[in-house]
């Protein structure tokens, strides 16, 4: 999984590890256009990206604001991790994590997650069938009791109530 660390500048959970691309699709876009469509601008590469499934959340952020959306989520294979770019603004780190490494992050520090992140993970299992055989390489790491039981716990930590679900 490749992690974005949210630029230093945003108002709303600055310096936190996110997914790698988010955006608002535009009124003629679908999730996976808008996605395609900003990887470059975010990430300097281009991948073709798959549909995974959405999901809506509410989170307070400190006083400063919060986050009250729907979020698509998407999937795509980078061959050549190395074109990677980060954006001034967006991005101020990028890095691979295993589905282990994860785990006794979100153990130990889950706060330095973004709480959408972790919904979209825990959700991973809802994706359609179709889906999920062709990434079954990807994602059954992620995909498991011990795995499911951490990333409830923290989404706990940010979202003391369940003010997320999956959308239909």
């Amino acid at each position: 999984l490749v992690l974005t660390r949210r630029a230093k500048e945003k108002m709303l959970w600055p310096n936190d590890w996110d997914g790698t691309v988010a955006s608002h699709p535009r009124e003629s876009e679908t999730y996976v256009s808008s996605g395609e469509r900003r990887m470059p601008e975010e990430l300097g590469i281009q991948c073709k990206l798959d549909y995974l499934f959405k999901f809506e959340y509410h989170v307070p952020y400190k006083d400063v604001g919060s986050e009250n959306e729907i979020c698509g989520t998407l999937i795509g294979i980078v061959e050549d991790s190395s074109q990677f770019k980060q954006i001034e603004g967006e991005i101020d780190e990028i890095k691979g994590i295993s589905a282990q490494e994860m785990l006794s992050e979100l153990k130990t520090n889950p706060k330095i997650y973004c709480p959408w992140m972790i919904i979209a993970l825990e959700l991973l299992d809802k994706s359609e069938k179709q889906m999920l055989e062709k990434y079954d390489s990807v994602l059954s790491t992620w995909m498991n009791n011990e795995m499911h039981e951490v990333f409830q716990q923290a989404i706990k930590v940010h979202l003391p109530e369940d003010n997320w679900r999956l959308v239909e």
